[in-house]
C-alpha cells in the first residue's frame, strides 16, 4: 500500500541496535557504535537510491513492541527499504526459538524482553520483491549458536535480499568499537567513486572483516545458488558481438560486459561438450534443438540470443551444478582454442567457472580459479586494473568461506603470494589474510605438506 500517494515514493532506512554481545566479560560487539558510524553515511548512499529517504535509528530499546512498531512502519514504506540490525542473537532454551536481544534481555526472560526473530520476516513478507535489503552484523551467544549450526542459515524473508555475518560465541566481531564487517561496508561505500551493488559490498566487506573461523556468512552458498536467474526463453534475441548480461562474483547479473564473439558467431568451430556418453560436437547457434550434457537438455546458444551464460547460470541456480560446470568448461576450452589461454575471453570464462564453483559450495576450487584469473589478468593488464583487483577480492572472499584447516592453509599460502603482487589493493586485505593464515597455521596441527 502506497501510504504517500502516487508520485511520492520515498525510501526508508531503519537502523536497529540491540544488546551488547559480551562473552566472559570481553565485549564482542557494540551495536551502538555500529549505528553511530552508519548514521554518518548519507541515507541515499546507504540505500543506493536518489529518492527522498527517511532514516530511523532505534538504539537502546528495551521493549519488543517498540521494535515491532518500527519494523511495521518501515515495511509499509512504498519505496526501497534497508533494515540494519546489529547486536546479540540469543535463543529461548525451552522453545528453541531465535531472538534478537534488546538492552536488558536476560536468559531467564528472553521471551518477554527480546524480539522473536520471525517477527522480522513476518513484517517484510508482504513487500514486493527487489525493494528490500536486510543487513545483519550479529554475534550469537551460546544458546543461539547451536540452533544456527543446526539450521545452517538465518532465514529472514524470501522477499528480502539478506547480507551479513554472525560471529560465534567467544570471538570478537572486530578489533575496535565498530565491528569489522560494518566498518568495511562503510569504507567501501566511501572509497568507491560509483556505489557498488549490495552484493559486491558484502563480498568485499566479508572478505576484509577478519571474521573468526566458523562465522556464518549470509547468504550461504546454497542460498546464493537458489536465487533465480533469467530463464533462457525470456531473453530477447541479440545480434552477435553486442553486449549481454553477465554475473558478478556473487551471482548478481551485471549488464554491459562483452560477449566473446566465439560464443555468438554462427558457423564457428564445434564445442566439445562432456556428457555421460561419448563426447559430441556441437556448433553453437547453428544446430536446432538441444545439446545433451549428461541427463540435461541444454538450450543451444541461438535460443539465448547467442549467449550461453544466462542458461548456465540458470542451471546452477536450479542446483544442477555439474551440468553448469561441464557446459562452462566446454565453452572455456573452445574460447581458449580460438583466442588463446591468456586472452580476455578465456579469463572471463575462468571467472565464470570460479563463480559456478562458489555457487556449488566448492570454495577451494573457486578460490584457486579466481587466483588463476588474477594472475593472467595481472600479466596482461597491470597491477592496478579493476578487473585484477576484483579477481583478487573474489579469491579472498571464497577463501574466507573455507572451514577445514588443511584447505585454509594450502589455499591461503598461495593467496597471500598473489596479494603481495598487488600494491593497488587495499593493504588491509593482505594483513587480514596473513593474520587468518597464521591463526590457522598455529591451531595445533602440523602444517600440511604440498606434494
Amino acid at each position: 500500500m502506497d501510504l504517500n500517494g502516487p508520485g511520492r515514493r520515498r525510501g526508508h532506512v531503519l537502523l536497529i541496535a540491540g544488546d551488547v554481545a559480551v562473552r566472559r566479560r570481553a565485549v564482542q560487539l557494540v551495536p551502538s557504535a555500529n549505528l553511530a558510524a552508519l548514521a554518518m553515511v548519507p541515507a541515499s548512499v546507504l540505500l543506493g537510491s536518489e529518492l527522498p529517504t527517511d532514516t530511523v535509528c532505534l538504539d537502546g530499546s528495551r521493549d519488543p513492541n517498540t521494535v515491532l512498531a518500527r519494523l511495521r512502519s518501515a515495511a509499509a514504506a512504498p519505496g526501497p527499504l534497508l533494515v540494519y540490525l546489529s547486536g546479540r542473537l540469543t535463543a529461548d532454551r525451552r522453545g528453541r526459538r531465535l531472538y534478537f536481544a534488546l538492552a536488558g534481555t536476560t536468559a531467564s526472560a528472553v521471551r518477554y524482553t527480546a524480539v522473536p526473530w520471525e517477527w522480522l520476516g513476518g513484517e517484510l513478507r508482504a513487500r514486493p520483491a527487489g525493494l528490500t535489503t536486510v543487513l545483519l552484523d550479529l554475534a550469537a551467544d551460546r544458546d543461539a549458536w547451536p540452533l544456527l549450526r543446526e539450521y545452517g542459515s538465518l532465514p529472514v524473508s524470501p522477499c528480502a535480499d539478506v547480507y551479513g555475518v554472525v560471529c560465534p560465541p567467544g570471538f570478537g566481531a572486530g578489533d575496535g568499537l565498530v565491528s569489522g564487517y560494518t566498518r568495511q561496508w562503510i569504507d567501501q561505500l566511501r572509497r568507491s567513486p560509483v556505489r557498488p551493488s549490495d552484493v559486491q559490498l558484502h563480498a568485499l566487506a566479508a572478505g576484509a572483516a577478519g571474521l573468526p573461523p566458523g562465522a556464518l556468512v549470509l547468504p550461504t552458498a546454497r542460498e546464493l545458488g537458489m536465487r533465480p536467474g533469467p530463464r533462457p526463453q525470456q531473453l530477447p534475441e541479440q545480434p552477435p558481438g553486442q553486449h549481454a548480461e553477465s554475473w558478478s562474483q556473487e551471482g548478481e547479473y551485471l549488464p554491459g560486459r562483452p560477449v566473446p564473439h566465439s560464443a555468438t558467431r554462427s558457423g564457428s568451430a564445434p564445442v566439445r561438450v562432456a556428457d555421460a556418453g561419448p563426447a559430441r560436437d556441437v556448433v553453437p547457434g547453428v544446430i536446432p534443438g538441444v545439446m545433451p550434457v549428461g541427463d540435461a537438455a541444454v538450450v543451444p546458444a541461438a535460443v539465448t540470443g547467442g549467449d550461453p551464460r544466462p542458461y548456465i547460470h540458470a542451471l546452477a541456480s536450479e542446483g544442477r551444478h555439474g551440468e553448469a560446470a561441464a557446459l562452462a568448461g566446454a565453452w572455456e576450452e573452445y574460447v581458449r582454442g580460438v583466442y588463446g589461454g591468456s586472452s580476455s575471453q578465456a579469463v572471463e570464462w575462468a571467472e565464470i567457472r570460479a563463480d559456478l564453483a562458489r555457487m556449488a559450495g566448492d570454495f577451494a576450487l573457486a578460490a584457486r580459479l579466481w587466483m588463476g584469473a588474477c594472475r593472467v589478468r595481472l600479466a596482461g593488464q597491470g597491477r592496478g586494473e579493476p578487473e585484477v583487483l576484483a579477481a583478487a577480492a573474489g579469491a579472498l572472499y571464497c577463501w574466507t568461506r573455507l572451514g577445514e584447516r588443511e584447505a585454509v592453509v594450502e589455499v591461503g599460502v598461495e593467496l597471500v603470494a598473489v596479494l603481495r603482487e598487488l600494491p593497488g589493493l587495499d593493504p588491509r586485505y593482505l594483513e587480514l589474510a596473513r593474520a587468518r593464515l597464521s591463526a590457522w597455521e598455529e591451531s595445533g596441527l602440523p602444517r600440511p605438506v604440498r606434494t
